[in-house]
């Protein structure tokens, strides 16, 4: 019998290495891809732990080989360690303990792979099971008794610390917190080990780096030890070492961390560890400007900057004048010329505005004045700072002189760029006042335009300062009086370049409402509305800017242009018609639709209407003439025909918000809106958009509606029987919530929501049609949770209800997003119902319909819980659990209980099983839901910590 497994072993060896040779190096793709597959199988497979050990140890292995049997073997011992049995952990310390000091000067990438695979087995392995007292002092030991491997021993130290933040290791909570436990407690000797590796000049770097990685555990080491600290003190020495420099810096930034983290004490225990670090960093501030040295370097001095800035912005708020010394390096990092490294200080500039400005940081202070005075003062020490920031960073906006060759993702990659310095000067303008960081910018554009009196002359610096201008413009006071006329007058009359004319357009639009308030606003608007007509005929760009300026204008100065119709209505018919020389797509002529139905909004009841029958007239005509066509052509024609047109609609419904008025042009549009639902039923997307432009007729009219509400739901419920459009379920949600609580729509809408439920609930009868239809599950059950807000007296006490509630039992661990979400809403919506005043006389209806089905939803629910479902999921999962124990009490506790007593104990421990149902049995009696979500994660946790674990949880929690 150890015969025929040697030999099976062998051969399985001897396999393993002709894949790897196929994957690596066959001509042929087919094999390399049958190659991976049966390599990636293996790596599941019991018989992986000795063929990957076998082979590592095996001389013969080639580095293809070795590095793949180390990745195996780590995977191996990261997420199945649990397939072996308790006594084989010694022999594979042992083993890999040898491999760790064979490959001591071996291939690193192997190298690392073991002692990952080492530090993963102390993660499973309690101190006391691995004896020696926990892998720290195992590892002392060794590192005494053969010097000779202490490299390799190292790197088994550096990546120690490193495992406790390892969520691929298939360990439970509770093991994963008693390991960062017992490493806290062996700090003292892993740094007494790596001290007296600093006798060893060649190890110098390793051991900053391993320093490092223990710093991230942030144990609380007196801030006063670590100020004379050995490893500390070489790391500070060390930066101006170009061997050690890069780890030292590691060091440094770690520790700057470490003074600020909670576990530390923070800033006032720490604080002579900062007082040795910081005036160290500044020693450093020279080499930013100093030409010879590399970039790396500079990059590297300059993190250590961004990070004091970032840890220690509190400190540095106070206004000291330790802290000016520190804003003006980060000035300095701020104006280097990579933008890479000035934009480290990006955060800084960000953290230090919010705590100069929130009342918050003021919050000791006794009084009012007192806050103010002290607010002002900070302000003031802090305004020279921001003021530079302004010049400093407003230069990195300017379009580059290539920028038409520019690549799409260089073209992103600067769009990014100048959002980014956008903040920064949305930062500057919040500490300086709009309108003071609006003095500093315009100086640029006067500067800017003067350079600029033509299409062919330089437009990159004024559009530059223009894009600043507009990035402040929520700072800028409505009432400014001294620069924005001037703002005005010159960018009325810069050339019109297409880049530059967009930024004007976008500009123009965004300090509308100061052109509302100004006192010349008014007559200015017409040379206003001749730039952004130059706008909407220059470029497509410069179009879809002057259609967004147009909206914001109209919206802010609506009453000032409720005189000007006629020109507006003459814009709006040659952009919606697409004549002339006009650039407008019809996704931003949407802006102008908006624009106009918000004028219209100001108008009289009267003319509101003779107004809106106009704004409809060219949208109607296209539409009409569609539907002119013989039916074997309209369905021919594509979605964009009619949609197109009927968004228009949906804008006019949205924005005029004359009740009346609307439901007047809906009455009188119904006829169109009905042949379109009669032809283009089949069509999702005409469906989509007609169902959108419905919802926002009834949500503006109500119930000025009159009959035509009747008829539109006939119509959907007629339409969804044959068609089972999910915009139809989600147009009747609109309904339910205006119309829910009118008596005198009950009759119609019972009818409605029972049919479309009925036909939904016959639709979704298994996981996989849920898989399959997962738009209309979610319509489905965010229009059943409407009901239950709604119209509880029409739903509930139906058949439709138990329908549902069987129905959400199928599909709660689809694994769509939106529908699972949608159905566990519905479910802790129909729970949480009975806390109001109205939900309580439902109370039997619902216990009828949810107690014979409570251990069923209970079983789904903790099967969603432990890996049925992804776990970015689980707040859903969790809430319903926990809404469901507070509603029924001590029986849900049985549910629950009789759901994990069917997960085996291999998988889930009784004390794990026990926390779980004591969070269960806490909310039931009261305790705060939000209280008890840790056990049901960690339930989670321990049910996902492997795909074996899993499968087992699956499988013994599917119902037959």
């Amino acid at each position: 019998m150890l015969d025929y497994q040697i030999s099976k072993t062998m051969e399985l060896q001897n396999t393993v290495k002709e894949a790897l040779n196929a994957l690596y190096h066959h001509p042929d793709d087919g094999v390399r891809m049958q190659a991976d597959r049966f390599l990636q199988d293996f790596q599941r497979t019991l018989d992986a732990w000795q063929v990957a050990d076998n082979l590592l140890h095996d001389s013969t292995s080639n580095l293809e080989t070795l590095i793949f049997c180390s990745q195996t073997l780590r995977s191996k011992v990261q997420r199945d360690f649990e397939e072996l049995p308790s006594e084989a952990f010694r022999p594979l310390r042992d083993s890999l303990n040898n491999l760790l000091r064979e490959f001591h000067k071996g291939p690193p990438k192997v190298r690392t792979q073991i002692s990952i695979a080492v530090a993963a087995l102390a993660v499973h392995v309690p101190a006391e099971d691995w004896g020696d007292g926990g892998i720290v002092n195992w590892l002392r030991d060794e590192m005494n008794s053969h010097p000779e491997y202490i490299p390799g021993f190292l790197e088994l130290l550096t990546v120690l610390p490193e495992e406790v933040f390892n969520y691929k290791i298939a360990a439970r909570p509770e093991r994963r917190r008693q390991f960062e436990k017992e490493l806290t407690s062996q700090m003292e000797i892993a740094l007494n080990i790596l001290t007296a590796c600093l006798n060893i000049n060649e190890l110098k770097e390793q051991v900053l780096e391993a320093f490092a990685s223990w710093l991230r555990l942030k144990h609380g080491i007196p801030g006063s030890l670590l100020a004379s600290h050995p490893l500390v003190l070489t790391a500070l020495s060390s930066l101006n070492s170009e061997l050690l420099s890069e780890a030292a810096v590691n060091v440094i930034s770690e520790l700057i961390h470490y003074t600020t983290s909670r576990e530390s004490g923070g800033v006032q225990v720490q604080m002579p560890l900062i007082q040795v670090i910081v005036p160290q960093v500044m020693n450093l501030k020279a080499q930013l400007r100093d030409s010879s040295k590399d970039e790396e370097d500079v990059k590297a001095i300059a993190r250590l900057f961004a990070d004091m800035g970032d840890s220690y912005v509190d400190l540095i708020a106070t206004g000291s004048d330790e802290s000016k010394l520190i804003v003006q390096a980060l000035l300095e990092v701020a104006a280097h010329p990579e933008y890479y490294i000035a934009s480290m200080t990006f955060n800084f500039w960000h953290s230090l505005q919010v705590t100069l400005t929130r009342r918050d940081s003021y919050i000791s202070l006794v009084n009012e004045s007192t806050i103010e005075s002290e607010k002002n003062r900070r302000l003031h020490i802090f305004r020279p700072a921001y003021e530079s920031l302004v010049s400093l960073v407003s230069f990195r906006i300017q379009y580059p002189r290539d920028y038409q060759d520019l690549s799409y993702e260089d073209l992103k990659e600067f769009k990014q760029t100048r959002y980014a310095v956008a903040d920064v000067l949305i930062d500057a303008a919040s500490v300086l006042g709009g309108d003071a960081a609006l003095r500093i910018l315009y100086m640029k554009l006067d500067e800017a335009a003067a350079c600029c009196q033509n299409e062919e002359s330089e437009w990159r610096p004024a559009e530059a300062a223009l894009f600043g201008i507009r990035a402040i413009s929520n700072y800028v006071s409505v009432v400014e009086a001294e620069v924005m006329p001037k703002v005005m007058g010159r960018l009325l009359k810069l050339p019109q370049h297409p880049q530059l004319l967009q930024t004007v357009c976008l500009t123009i639009g965004a300090y509308s409402k100061w052109l509302d308030a100004a006192s010349g606003g008014l007559s200015i608007l017409p040379s206003v509305i001749d730039v952004l007509m130059s706008g909407l005929a220059k470029s497509e760009d410069s179009a879809a800017a002057a259609a967004l300026a147009f909206r914001q204008i109209c919206d802010d100065c609506r009453l000032k242009l409720c005189g000007c119709l006629e020109g507006l209505f003459h814009i709006y018919h040659r952009a919606v018609n697409g004549e002339g020389t006009l650039k407008v797509c019809a996704e931003d002529s949407l802006h102008l639709v908006e624009a106009l139905s918000k004028v219209i909004s100001e108008l009289p009841p009267d003319q509101a209407k003779r107004a809106l029958e106009a704004l409809c007239l060219p949208v109607v005509s296209p539409l009409q003439e569609v539907l002119s066509q013989a039916p074997e052509m309209l369905n021919n024609r594509p979605a964009r025909d009619f949609t197109v047109h009927i968004d228009r609609f949906g804008y006019i419904f949205r924005y005029v918000t004359h009740a009346e008025a609307v439901a007047d042009a809906i009455q009188r549009l119904w006829p169109i809106f009905k042949a379109i639902f009669d032809l283009r039923a089949w069509d999702m997307r005409t469906m989509e958009s007609i169902c959108r432009a419905c919802k926002y007729a009834v949500r503006t009219s109500g119930r000025c509606m009159g009959t035509t509400i009747g008829e539109m739901l006939e119509k959907i419920q007629e339409l969804y029987k044959q068609h089972h459009q999910p915009c139809f379920l989600y147009l009747s949600s609109e309904v339910i919530k205006i119309f829910g609580s009118d008596p005198s729509c009950a009759d119609y809408l019972k009818n409605l929501i029972e049919s479309l439920f009925q036909h939904t609930t016959r639709i979704l009868t298994s996981i996989q049609e849920f898989t399959s239809r997962p738009d209309i599950a979610d319509d489905c059950f965010l229009l059943a949770s409407r009901c239950i807000r709604y119209c509880a007296h029409l739903f509930i006490p139906s058949a439709a209800f138990p329908a549902l509630v069987d129905c959400s039992l199928f599909g709660i661990t689809v694994q769509h997003r939106e529908a699972s979400n949608s159905i566990l809403t519905f479910l802790s919506d129909i729970f949480d119902h009975a806390n109001s005043t109205e939900g309580a006389k439902y109370l039997p209806i619902r216990d009828a319909v949810i107690i014979p089905r409570g251990s069923s939803m209970t079983r789904v629910l903790i099967a969603a819980l432990t890996g049925a479902i992804p776990s970015s999921r689980l707040e859903n999962v969790t809430y319903t659990l926990l809404s469901l124990s507070r509603t029924y009490g001590a029986q849900s506790v049985e549910w629950a209980r009789e759901s994990v007593s069917l997960i085996p104990l291999t998988a889930v421990r009784e004390v794990e099983r026990a926390r779980f149902l004591q969070a269960l049995s806490d909310a039931a009696a009261g305790v705060n839901v939000n209280a008890l979500s840790v056990p049901l994660e960690e339930l989670s946790d321990v049910c996902r910590r492997n795909r074996t674990v899993m499968e087992i949880v699956q499988g013994a929690l599917r119902p037959a």
